[in-house]
């Protein structure tokens, strides 16, 4: 008669664990879920969605916009050798990026106004976006000359 009482009030409880039964009752508890779904749950849940795609240095954006606060040089790793343009770039978006500057040459300055795409530099650690050459104030690159 006990026994069926407990039974009664593991069942109007919903789960068990609670801490309200005695512990003589605990073992009478099935074990939890192991985690995997059952059929019927996966049926009636139906497929699970794909995690959104991971948007890049630009969100999600073909180009945009910025504004230099610093020109820097960096050193590629370690086969290359070379002193890289590099620039501190304020995006419109409020995040602060280091852009690489490609081409010979460049007239970029403090407060100039960039127009910055994706596109990593292989040998320069944390470059992953590069500035438009001949938009806004960066110009084109000079022809050589003879």
């Amino acid at each position: 008669m006990a026994l069926r009482a407990l039974l009664r009030a593991a069942a109007s409880l919903g789960r068990c664990g609670t801490g309200a039964l005695p512990p003589a009752a605990a073992p009478l508890c099935p074990p939890p879920a192991a985690g995997m779904a059952t059929l019927n749950q996966m049926h009636r849940q139906g497929r699970p969605k794909p995690p959104p795609p991971k948007l890049g240095a630009t969100f999600g954006r073909p180009q945009i916009k910025g504004v230099v606060i610093k020109n820097l040089i960096r050193k590629p790793k370690k086969p290359n050798s070379a002193n890289r343009k590099c620039a501190r770039v304020r995006l419109s978006t409020g995040k602060e990026v280091v852009c690489f500057i490609p081409g010979e040459g460049h007239s970029l300055q403090e407060h100039h106004v960039v127009l910055v795409q994706g596109g990593r530099t292989q040998d320069l650690p944390g470059v992953k976006l590069t500035i438009v050459r001949g938009k806004y104030d960066c110009a084109h690159v000079q022809k050589k000359k003879k």
